[in-house]
């Protein structure tokens, strides 16, 4: 199985083929992120790691959706989505609520959850599982309701 770092450097060659500058320059700007952490931290990024990362940069660019929005800047928004969509190639699929919901159950079980005390136990079972998978913050939301009732 390739690693996503891998599949992101052969996206790149075969964008700089194309010559679709458009995605090479997103893809390059997600590479740039990751080796930019690498250099800082004196490190190599695990595959969870590279995950983290380009879910971070989809999460940055999905705020300056909602922002241009906002402001009435719908092309700058659709650029936005164009680089969001790129960027989703590389993260595994999202969850159904129903594959939340599960999975929120049973970190309530293992944890033994009853109160929202207990809330950053909860968290800390999910994010391994969800991450890059889910909106986090939904997820917090939702393990709210949960735990509050």
């Amino acid at each position: 199985m390739t690693s996503i770092r891998d599949s992101l450097e052969s996206a790149i060659k075969d964008a700089m083929r194309a010559r679709d500058k458009h995605r090479l320059g997103v893809l390059r700007m997600a590479s740039s992120a990751l080796k930019q952490i690498e250099i800082d931290e004196r490190t190599e990024l695990g595959e969870d790691r590279v995950l983290a990362v380009l879910d971070k940069l989809v999460k940055q660019r999905n705020e300056s959706i909602q922002q241009y929005r906002d402001g009435g800047r719908d092309d700058l928004a659709e650029q936005e989505e164009a680089e969001v969509a790129i960027l989703r190639e590389f993260l595994p699929q999202a969850l159904s609520d129903d594959d939340i919901a599960t999975l929120i159950d049973e970190a309530i079980e293992e944890t033994g959850a009853s109160s929202m005390q207990d809330m950053g136990k909860v968290m800390g079972v999910l994010k391994p599982k969800m991450q890059a998978r889910a909106d986090m913050s939904a997820v917090s939301a939702k393990v709210k309701a949960k735990l509050g009732s």
